[in-house]
């Protein structure tokens, strides 16, 4: 085979490689195989981000994000050589360092400095972007075990011995990956375009890798680097790292007692250790364990003690009597209870795992007390976080020794927001938000959070499965209460709606015929018809046709007659024009009249009383006609009443009323109009009233007519609906408060960095 490495260069298994010259060969025979296919893989990918960036600007919510897109097409297809040079060349180096024994790094330290750490956890899209490579590299890494650990053995050979693992292999995941994020800087896309194209990579490059491997093996194999070597893993240096090969425990409790480095755990996890580190004064505990008593815990002893914990905690409630509040009855959590077993964890893990052994040890490994720590902050922040009902709280805060099991199994809980477990603890907090006694009288939601902390209390022991498939059982349940939810905020929605656009045909019908009447007094019968009956055959034309449309203008120009007939004068050219107007008003009001279903007997006495009155005004009538035409009008048919404006006889109609000006509300109302107006529908909001019980609404609809907003409870029922005005005097007076709209996990990590990132002022004792 033309890229073969030479029969020549056999290394002699009994002593290491003779000299500068063979190692410098067979290094470079590796990079030169490694070169070639990582072009053509690379070239691949690149071939494929087109179709994928037109298939999601296809499919994106509006213009801007489909630009977005469509940019990042231009931008790759500009600066493709750009990134491809950069990434072989870099390679290169890599190697070249590799072989020099530099190795320089190319991701960042893997403890970052206090100094760089606000702005590593600030960068959102930095965040995004180190989590979606620490992804990457863990999958690869799990998935081709074998042929990379038999690739670093002898990499390790052909470089004297030096130890190579997965970090340090220049053709290993981890530096192939984070050559790939230094070369992407070439591009200036949106971050969303990033990672796709990192998606792609993963797809397309690191997918590869495990020919690459086999073809490089084989030739080392070939030229007598290792040729019986068996295949093996092992992962730290710990006990545990020996120990740990129960089903399960391979991952993140295999590493227990060793150095998690960026690759395995993500930036992140690298910053809240160098954060942990500073308050204990820069001291880490060993990180592995010695013969004796005494020795650090290993990872399957933390199991275990955890394991006897989580079964006191299924069976009673809390855990032991002696262990933690044994004042409670069995069975019972108080507040108080949770809060003080959430903070003393670790005290109780190190008490059993005396038990166990037979004396308490002092302490746990430092990266071990790391994920006490970071759980117990995290169960912490559970119980101080307000956007959850105290009962969801003491639900939750009962799965502190499961999440923190889950920690040590897989340390990536808290680097990837994909995990299942935190995933789960996202969707509970989630669902956990919304719940309140008013809106879950049947208790479906409650059993079903209480059902799935159970179910992991009683059934979770190492399998990880078991947090997707509580997701999954949760999710379905969401899926049909949302169903529910839908429909009744559907009708919520709608009644409202059309209460408003009634609301608004009865206002422009009183101002249509205000205007018209121009605050001129006109007689009581007169008035009476247009405030009552014409009136509501107006709002029914606005809201059936519109007031775009003829019939509404023929509504209007009727209007006007009437009026007009009222107000000629008493010569004989007026009473022949009225006389000209009297048919077509008779033949109007007939029409509308029996639209709003005036019965025809109800019909004909209002225009006996009428013809009484126009025969006054013609001079045709005696004085019994102008006593009847004083007369009230005859009563609304009840079928109608419901949509009728009713209006005093000689009282003025209802008009639009202005808003009130912002200029007169108070400062601190002025303050949270700016958040109110930002509000979109979804958003939740707890409404405490002085005289009632607390109660979590959605906001499900601003309407486009009246500005308010109205809210529904979890079922989708009406809670109220308010002017921007009320909502944001409710806000500034403490009656209702915006909950968080944010991933749970998301706000709990922030809060806990911000919480490690002040000063200290004494460092945590250890246990």
């Amino acid at each position: 085979m033309k890229d073969a490495i030479e029969p020549s260069k056999i290394v002699n298994l009994n002593q290491r490689p003779e000299s500068p010259e063979r190692l410098g060969g067979l290094l470079h025979s590796v990079r030169d195989m490694a070169s070639r296919r990582l072009q053509a893989l690379l070239g691949n990918m690149f071939e494929h981000v087109d179709d994928a960036l037109f298939d999601l600007a296809e499919k994106a919510e509006n213009n801007a994000a489909q630009m977005h897109y469509f940019d990042g097409m231009r931008e790759v297809r500009k600066r493709r050589p750009a990134v491809e040079r950069t990434y072989l060349a870099q390679f290169s180096r890599e190697l070249t360092d590799f072989a020099a024994n530099r190795r320089s790094a190319v991701a960042e330290p893997a403890s970052p400095s206090l100094g760089s750490i606000e702005l590593s956890l600030v960068g959102e899209n930095e965040l995004e972007e180190s989590l979606a490579i620490t992804s990457m590299i863990s999958k690869n890494e799990s998935r081709i075990t074998r042929d990379l650990f038999a690739l670093n053995q002898r990499l390790s050979v052909i470089c004297g011995g030096i130890k190579v693992d997965d970090a340090t292999n220049p053709v290993g995941p981890t530096v192939l990956t984070q050559t790939f994020r230094q070369a992407m800087r070439e591009l200036s896309a949106d971050m969303r375009v990033k990672l796709i194209i990192y998606k792609l990579f993963d797809r397309y490059v690191l997918s590869g890798l495990e020919d690459l491997y086999q073809e490089l093996n084989t030739e080392l194999v070939r030229a007598g680097v290792l040729p019986q070597l068996r295949h093996g893993v092992v992962r730290g240096t710990s006990p545990a790292a020996a120990a740990g090969n129960r089903p399960g425990a391979a991952g993140g409790a295999a590493q227990s007692g060793g150095e998690v480095s960026a690759e395995d755990a993500g930036n992140l996890l690298n910053t809240l250790h160098a954060l942990f580190t500073a308050r204990r004064g820069g001291h880490d505990s060993a990180g592995g364990g010695s013969v004796g008593p005494q020795a650090i815990p290993t990872a399957n002893e933390l199991l275990g003690a955890l394991s006897v914990l989580q079964n006191q905690l299924a069976s009673q409630g809390l855990f032991a009597p002696g262990a933690g509040s044994a004042s409670a009855s069995p069975g019972v959590a108080t507040d108080l209870d949770i809060a003080h077993e959430v903070a003393t964890l670790k005290e109780h893990l190190l008490n059993q795992i005396g038990s166990l052994r037979g004396e308490r040890p002092h302490h746990v490994s430092s990266i071990d007390e790391d994920t006490i720590d970071l759980v117990g902050m995290l169960f912490e922040f559970i119980l101080e976080d307000r956007n959850l009902p105290p009962q969801m709280q003491v639900l939750l805060a009962r799965l502190q020794i499961p999440y923190l099991k889950a920690a040590i199994l897989d340390r990536r809980l808290f680097a990837h927001r994909q995990h299942p477990a935190r995933r789960l603890l996202d969707s509970l907090a989630d669902v956990a938000k919304g719940w309140s006694d008013e809106s879950d009288k049947d208790r479906r939601l409650h059993d079903k959070v209480k059902t799935i902390v159970e179910q992991l209390l009683h059934e979770f022991d190492d399998d990880m499965g078991i947090f997707d498939r509580l997701l999954a059982d949760l999710q379905e349940f969401q899926e049909l209460t949302r169903k529910r939810a839908e429909l009744a905020e559907q009708r919520v929605a709608e009644s409202t709606r059309g209460r408003e656009k009634l609301e608004q045909a009865r206002r422009r019908a009183a101002r249509e015929i205000l205007e018209r009447i121009d605050g001129k007094p006109i007689p009581p019968l007169v008035h009476g018809v247009l405030a009552r009956a014409w009136a509501n055959y107006l709002v029914l034309i606005l809201l059936r046709q519109g007031e775009d449309s003829p019939e509404f203008a023929d509504g209007l120009r009727f209007v006007n007659e009437f009026v007009a007939s009222t107000r000629l004068g008493n010569d004989e050219e007026s009473r022949a024009t009225l006389r000209q107007m009297l048919p077509g008003i008779e033949r109007a009001l007939r029409r509308g009249l029996a639209n709003v279903a005036f019965q025809e007997n109800d019909v004909e006495r209002l225009l006996d009383q009428l013809h009484a009155y126009y025969r006054l005004q013609l001079g045709e009538a005696g004085p019994a006609a102008a006593v009847a035409s004083e007369q009230t009008p005859p009563a609304i048919p009840e079928s109608i009443q419901s949509i009728v404006d009713t209006v005093q006889e000689g009282a003025p109609m209802p008009a639009d009323q202005p808003d009130e000006p912002l200029e007169i509300l108070p400062p601190e109302v002025l303050a949270q109009m700016e958040a109110v107006g930002a509000m979109k529908p979804g958003t939740w909001i707890e409404f405490c009233p002085a005289d009632g019980p607390a109660e979590r609404a959605k906001l499900s609809w601003i309407s486009p007519m009246s500005g308010r907003y109205l809210f529904v409870n979890r079922r989708g029922l009406k809670v109220g609906d308010f002017a921007p005005q009320e909502l944001a005097a409710s806000l500034a007076g403490g009656s209702a408060r915006v909950l968080a709209s944010n991933a749970f996990f998301d706000r709990a990590m922030d809060a806990i960095v911000g919480r490690l990132s002040q000063p200290a002022t004494d460092a945590p004792e250890r246990g």
